[in-house]
């Protein structure tokens, strides 16, 4: 961690690596949302526990990784 305060530039490229991830998993949910709108795709599979939980952690780590980066963003 040092290294990455040390060097501004390199926190920069995380924090753009991890938006570059942030953006394409909305791109992601947009497409699964828009597909469950027009009853393409059934959302009914996710409300089976397991695969409900499973959703919810990857939402959960998606949301800390958005944090992060806006923090990242925020100093530099």
């Amino acid at each position: 961690m040092e290294q990455l305060v040390a060097n501004p530039r390199r926190l920069g490229k995380v924090a753009v690596a991890i938006g570059g991830f942030i953006i394409m998993v909305g791109m992601v949910m947009i497409g699964v949302f828009a597909l469950a709108f027009f009853g393409i795709f059934d959302i009914g599979a996710f409300i089976n526990t397991k695969y409900l939980v499973v959703f919810m952690i990857a939402l959960l780590i998606t949301g800390v990784l958005d944090l992060i980066a806006g923090i990242i963003l925020s100093r530099g």
